[in-house]
């Protein structure tokens, strides 16, 4: 193996995860110029893998891969209608959450284990869950507390006070406003001032954007702006890139650049989603990313600078040597664009009494499936009429949360002694001892480099191979048919883009 494809331990912080030990600082290495680095039509194969090596994920990309588990919260008038896209011309006053309880909310997700949670602020159907200067359609307009309620200042002020980290969605489709002759009216794009003051205002912003927009893209702006400005630090903006239920040839071009350019201005830390630069969909609404899930992928811009995929979304090998070859010819660039799962505890993604919430077995294997394999699990946990999650959800989180830390229980290699060589990292666990769980995970400060790695156990006088993996990037976990019982283990490099550096190589016996 040559030297370009050598192993090294970064140092004590580089296995922070591993040892307990305080991480570096994520911005430590990390250079935001080279999240993306542009493809040329006549690179070769070995020009697209020595830059995709070099392609580093953002601090914000690093922050929000080491989540894990986040959670999604469809809300709002499909609740109590029992649509799961609603229609735009519901009457707001259906909107009666009578014991809304959004601590409720916190602690079941923070004792679920997840860490960010992300509010549905305005579906497709366009009805806001805060009282906005530009749309009738909130719950303003509903006789629920008497019009002065406002659900996404409950909801980020309990994420806050229990620990968890603030995501906002806000569909750019909106059938209210298709209704109000705004939204896809075939509007040209032109300067924009945003916020845009109403009659009665009482704001004075510290500056104003001009920015490029159709009428609904400045809705859409003004709509960010408030909840941006409003309502605290935002960790996550949510886009998806839907429609509607509106005639095919009335059709919105969504002004990306402009929305993208406004949440870099007034959330600068928020990582962009699904339809952004920052993070993609994994593809599928079952939460299960590859096999192998690379976190550099070719990726082209278009619609005012949407960020999208050179290849299908849903294509079963997004960013190997061979896919990085087939999507040269539509390729702008090799981009840090991780994924996302996102999946429903039950069938759908708002709240249906006659539904119920997966098993622990099927919320494991889907935990396996993402966090283990690069990814990051978005688990959307509905409430229900009254404005609170079902008590049936909320001992599944607590139960979801209790096996993985019984598939996952100490670590036991912390203390071990650890050597590392060109070809892998070994430890000494200094008895033998019974492994079924391996967890690994690059540094990513330094990209993704791993492209096949072996795991052994010292058994019987010799080596012998336990398990195997593809990518490893930010977290691969693997589960061993059966326990294996040794003192020395290690990983072995069979292919990598680069100098691989390593934030975690972790055993564990799980205690099912």
């Amino acid at each position: 193996m040559d030297l370009s494809r050598r192993v090294l331990l970064t140092s004590a912080a580089a296995l922070a995860m591993t040892a307990g030990l305080p991480a570096l600082p994520a911005t430590a290495t990390t250079d935001t110029d080279r999240s993306r680095i542009p493809v040329d039509p006549a690179d070769t194969e070995a020009d697209l893998v020595r830059k995709a090596s070099q392609v580093r994920p953002t601090a914000r990309q690093i922050s929000w891969q080491a989540l894990e588990r986040t959670a999604f919260l469809h809300f709002g008038v499909n609740t109590f209608t029992g649509l799961e896209w609603g229609t735009g011309d519901e009457d707001p006053d259906v909107f009666q959450p009578a014991g809304l309880d959004t601590d409720q909310w916190a602690r079941a997700l923070r004792d679920g284990g997840f860490r960010l949670a992300i509010l549905t602020v305005k579906h497709h159907d366009g009805f806001v869950l805060y009282p906005s200067r530009y749309t009738d359609h909130t719950v303003a307009s509903s006789s629920w507390r008497d019009g002065h309620g406002d659900v996404l200042r409950s909801f980020a002020d309990s994420m806050r006070r229990y620990g968890l980290k603030v995501g906002v969605y806000l569909s750019p489709a909106d059938e209210n406003q298709y209704l109000h002759g705004v939204y896809a009216n075939g509007s040209a794009r032109g300067e924009r001032t945003i916020p845009t003051l109403v009659d009665g205002d009482d704001r004075s912003p510290d500056r104003f954007l001009t920015l490029d927009a159709t009428d609904y893209g400045a809705h859409m702006l003004n709509t960010l702006y408030e909840v941006l400005t409003e309502y605290g630090p935002v960790d996550e903006v949510w886009f998806d890139g839907a429609q509607g239920h509106i005639p095919p040839d009335k059709v919105e071009d969504y002004d990306w650049d402009s929305w993208y350019t406004l949440v870099r201005t007034l959330a600068p830390a928020a990582a962009i989603a699904v339809t952004g630069p920052d993070l993609r969909w994994v593809g599928n609404e079952g939460g299960l990313a590859r096999e192998d899930e690379w976190s550099v992928i070719p990726v082209k811009e278009n619609q005012y600078g949407r960020t999208d995929w050179a290849l299908s979304y849903d294509t079963a090998d997004e960013g190997s040597r061979a896919a990085l070859v087939t999507a040269r010819p539509k390729t702008d660039y090799l981009q840090w664009w991780p994924a996302e799962c996102d999946v429903s505890i039950r069938d759908g993604w708002f709240y249906h009494p006659d539904q119920l919430p997966k098993s622990v077995d099927e919320l494991t294997e889907i935990y396996f499936g993402s966090v283990g394999r690069n990814a990051v699990l978005l688990l959307n946990v509905p409430p229900d009429t009254d404005g609170v999650l079902h008590a049936t959800d909320v001992t599944r989180l607590r139960e979801f949360r209790d096996r993985v830390d019984r598939e996952l229980p100490e670590d036991l290699t912390r203390g071990a002694r650890r050597s590392v060589t060109p070809a892998g990292v070994t430890v000494d666990l200094g008895r033998e001892l019974e492994v079924d769980r391996v967890r690994l995970a690059e540094d990513i400060r330094y990209g993704q480099q791993v492209e096949g790695a072996v795991i052994e156990a010292y058994t019987a006088g010799s080596w012998t191979q336990v398990a195997e993996a593809g990518t490893i990037g930010a977290s691969r976990i693997l589960r061993l048919a059966e326990p294996v019982r040794a003192r020395h283990w290690r990983i072995r490099i069979t292919a990598a883009r680069g100098t691989v550096r390593w934030a975690e190589f972790a055993l564990f016996r799980s205690s099912l």
